[in-house]
């Protein structure tokens, strides 16, 4: 079983320089997995990290954007197992890739998920919010719609799904209408899972999940029962950067009909409750003494502001949508992680 570790960077020599020291410290030996740079035109030391660290091949992103490197990856990768890390995304532990290969014993498993993000005292507090909080959106804590362990709720998602528990890891059967947004920072999968999907030129990875689903009727994915260390941001300007992004990039791929996914379902009550909360902020409050009870930490502190920055910028998002404003992706030509 050869595996591929697929890494879609953009200036991101912050960060990758740890990402790769730690997949070079996994116990699984180096000649069962290659490690696959797909670039988006990086003009910071990011290819010269790649090389001294000895990445086995560095392609071109022509199209900039992750989910467009995360194609340009898997078309150079030679294995039939892909591992999708983010050049932002460190493996906790030298053990990480063998637990996350074991469930695909399993001829059913397609694909493998940590069930947490780690949580490091050593990283910036906004960092650490987002991992006791389980997610990189608040808005997905009123939806129910998240999939790693959250501290206010005690739960790695508030779907109900048919699970199953292996030991080390669960086994879940995921529904249409039961699919939280599985497919990011340490997803591991059968290249088979790509058979029929629409994933070139972008890969969405929910929306491949979305459309096993919509074609068999369901799909069977571990969780393990470990985390990944994700430093998704560490200022409260970097969140309203990624949040603006995130609403932008939305907003223009499915007006462009690229996304399967049904977003557009999500529960609409969720949504209301988050406005609601964010604004009265008592029920925020109420959150953030929960997760500090559970999750002793002064990160918690940041609940509110980041509820806030979300309601701003995905309402100004909304609005331009209900005024009939085409929509365009963020400019990535002076991005950096």
């Amino acid at each position: 079983m050869r595996l591929s570790i697929v890494i879609p960077v953009l200036n991101s020599e912050r960060t990758l320089g740890e990402c790769l020291e730690a997949i070079a410290a996994q116990t699984l030996p180096r000649g069962e997995y290659e490690i696959v740079l797909a670039d988006a035109g990086s003009v910071d030391r990011t290819l010269e990290i790649a090389r001294a660290a000895g990445v086995d091949r560095i392609v071109p992103n022509q199209l900039k954007t992750g989910e467009a490197g995360k194609t340009a990856g898997i078309k150079a990768a030679t294995g039939d197992i892909i591992a999708l890390v983010d050049s932002d995304n460190i493996l906790p532990s030298p053990d990480w890739l063998e637990r996350m290969l074991a469930p695909f014993s399993d001829p059913e498993v397609l694909a493998t998920e940590p069930i947490a993000y780690t949580s490091r005292p050593k990283d910036p507090a906004l960092t650490r919010y987002f991992a006791l909080l389980g997610m990189n959106d608040p808005i997905c804590l009123f939806t129910r719609n998240y999939d790693r362990t959250c501290a206010i709720t005690g739960k790695w998602t508030g779907l109900d799904i048919a699970t199953e528990d292996k030991g080390d890891w669960l086994k879940l059967r995921l529904a249409a209408n039961a699919l939280p947004t599985i497919g990011a920072n340490g997803f591991v999968f059968r290249r088979t899972l790509l058979d029929g999907a629409n994933w070139d030129p972008y890969l969405f990875d929910i929306d491949i999940l979305y459309e096993r689903i919509r074609r068999d009727g369901a799909a069977v994915v571990a969780k393990v029962k470990t985390g990944i260390v994700h430093l998704y941001c560490s200022r409260l300007r970097d969140f309203a950067r990624k949040q603006r992004r995130r609403i932008r990039d939305f907003l223009f791929f499915a007006q462009e009909k690229q996304r399967t996914y049904p977003w557009d379902k999500q529960r609409k009550t969720g949504i209301i409750l988050f406005c609601l909360a964010t604004v009265t902020l008592i029920p925020l409050l109420l959150q953030a003494i929960v997760g500090f009870c559970r999750r002793p930490d002064r990160a918690w502190f940041y609940h509110v502001p980041v509820c806030w920055i979300t309601l701003w910028i995905y309402g100004w998002g909304t609005v331009s949508k209900m005024l009939g404003r085409r929509q365009a992706p963020v400019d990535r030509s002076q991005w950096q992680r």
